[in-house]
């Protein structure tokens, strides 16, 4: 066989069984046909038999020691059991045979084997052994018997030719089928490849994605886009649109498309009982006509992906935040100058007031003031905080110690309200982060926690821990209410924020600072072990990566993953 074919290939072992059990079929029919044929003359030739007898025994010890391994397909010593035997049994035959029957013709079966099985070289050589046996074998019939010797050494090199014209164009047919039968492997692996990339893209899609027939039968759906119907998660397809009223304005989208066969969008709102409306972004597209085989029928589908309103407008939401941030911050630096000399002027004027009314008025002024100033900075302090963290010095700091001092300059400055249960249980572990950067993160997290907490002793803690991984970790827990699903989307966004009088900086601030650190921030619901017993609260948590090198020597990304 042509040099393309797989060792394992599994058309090749038929192929080859099938060459192993024609020759034993073969060699039982001469078997066969001498015995007659020496019974009904009466000259008996038991070499021939024995001859006939050795080829069949051959033939059929080859056929069972041969079934897992073919020969290699060059030319070599792999092939005497097989075309080797053939030969020399044929030309045995022919030599001893008295009679006027001709085996030449049996020559066909190693010349297509070995034009069949094996490479060019192979093919050749047998079909040239074939000749040189015909031309020896007209030979040897000149030399006994007297007649034309010329038209005997035509006629076996015609055969002969025949054979290598047979042996070459067969040669030819095997290679082509060799590489069709090569390329539809690759394809099929191509296509086998591309469908599990197209199934795993679109099964971590954040988008729906539907796959409808034109009887409304989904037969394809990736888990977000059963969220959004509101399957749960034990449904998996196939199933019908039209089983669910809720689903009806899908229903009505697919067979538009089915009808227009165009590309369709629309927005629908998904009316569940008992639920808020679900409203979608649905756009659908049809594949291409393809013939069923087996019914003799075409087929089409159409896709749906499905977007989530909601979370669209989130993005548009974000996506307008940061431009206004970026213009906040514009102005904010253009007002500095302003506010500062309204400040100045008003502390001025409050030196010659003595109306209580008047001063109570000043006083509001430089509260406003001063709240207008605060915003500015907190504005500007984004521009300074991606200037920091992109200049940040490398440091490695021992994480209990930070802690402990930055709490205490914390509270010192509001002792009586500023009460939390503080344990420190990282020990002598190392982190890589600014120390100042580490103050900023805690500082923003605590007065985020203040804002909100109760008036228990307890109502806040700060804690320090090393988990079994190895991983370090900060937490910051108070007792208060649980955030709104909206909001909590939404939580590290800049200038995001549930209250009129926050800038929505600061949590965004401390996500930017834990990224450039290679550390983590995040948010989650926890209930905690109180003097009231179970407590819930709002938990943020920054996870590092535990370093064990000195600080003295520490880089900055020597540890920074999450």
């Amino acid at each position: 066989m042509p040099t393309l074919r797989a060792p394992v290939d599994a058309p090749f072992l038929r192929l080859w069984r099938g060459f192993l059990t024609g020759r034993v079929m073969v060699a039982l029919a001469l078997l066969i046909l001498q015995g007659a044929m020496q019974a009904i003359n009466q000259t008996p030739s038991p070499t021939v038999l024995g001859v006939c007898a050795a080829y069949l025994a051959a033939t059929i010890l080859l056929r069972i020691l041969a079934r897992r391994a073919p020969p290699a397909p060059g030319a070599g010593v792999q092939w005497l059991p097989s075309v080797g035997v053939d030969l020399a049994a044929i030309s045995v035959l022919q030599w001893l045979q008295a009679s006027t029957m001709n085996f030449t013709p049996l020559f066909g079966l190693p010349i297509l084997m070995a034009a069949v099985l094996g490479t060019l070289t192979l093919a050749l050589g047998t079909t040239a052994a074939v000749t040189l046996l015909l031309l020896a074998w007209a030979w040897w019939q000149g030399t006994g018997t007297a007649g034309d010797d010329l038209s005997r050494y035509l006629q076996s090199a015609l055969t002969g030719t025949g054979y290598f014209i047979v042996s070459y164009l067969v040669h030819q047919l095997a290679s082509r089928l060799a590489r069709e039968q090569q390329v539809a492997q690759q394809s099929q692996v191509a296509a086998r490849v591309q469908t599990q990339v197209s199934a795993l893209v679109i099964q971590n899609l954040t988008d729906g994605v539907l796959v409808v027939d034109e009887s409304d039968t989904v037969r394809i759906a990736n888990p977000a886009g059963l969220q959004l119907l509101g399957k749960g998660a034990q449904s998996e397809p196939p199933f019908t649109l039209a089983a669910e009223a809720p689903w009806r304005p899908l229903v009505v989208l697919a067979q538009r498309t089915f009808r227009q066969e165009q590309p369709q969008a629309a927005d629908v709102d998904l009316l569940h009982p008992g639920q808020s409306p679900t409203g979608l972004h649905v756009r659908t597209w049809l594949t291409s006509t393809r013939e069923d085989v087996r019914t003799a029928q075409t087929e089409r589908l159409c896709v749906m992906f499905l977007h989530d309103l909601r979370e669209m407008e989130a993005r548009l939401r974000t996506e307008k935040l940061a431009a206004m941030g970026r213009m906040s911050a514009a102005v904010a630096h253009e007002i500095r100058n302003p506010l500062a000399a309204i400040v100045q002027a008003n502390a001025l004027l409050e030196e010659d007031l003595h109306d209580p009314a008047q001063k109570r008025l000043a006083h509001m002024v430089q509260q406003n003031a001063d709240r207008l100033a605060r915003i500015a900075e907190e504005v500007l302090d984004i521009a300074r905080v991606q200037h920091q963290i992109s200049h940040a010095p490398a440091s490695t700091l021992r994480l209990d110690e930070t802690v402990a001092q930055i709490w205490a300059d914390w509270q010192a400055q509001d002792p009586a309200r500023r009460r939390a249960v503080v344990a420190l249980g990282a020990g002598a572990a190392q982190v890589e982060f600014d120390a100042e950067h580490l103050r900023r993160v805690l500082v923003n997290l605590l007065d985020n926690a203040l804002r909100y907490m109760g008036t228990e002793a307890d109502s806040l803690a700060v804690t320090t821990r090393i988990a079994p991984s190895g991983q370090v970790s900060l937490q910051v827990w108070s007792d208060g209410a649980p955030m709104d699903k909206s909001v909590e989307r939404h939580l590290f966004e800049p200038f995001f924020s549930s209250e009129s009088r926050s800038s929505g900086l600061g949590l965004y601030i401390c996500r930017e600072l834990c990224q450039r650190h290679g550390a983590s921030i995040g948010y989650q619901r926890l209930n905690r072990t109180t003097a009231r017993g179970e407590t819930g609260g709002n938990a943020f948590t920054v996870g590092f990566r535990r370093t064990t090198r000195p600080s003295d020597a520490a880089t900055l990304f020597d540890t920074i993953v999450v």
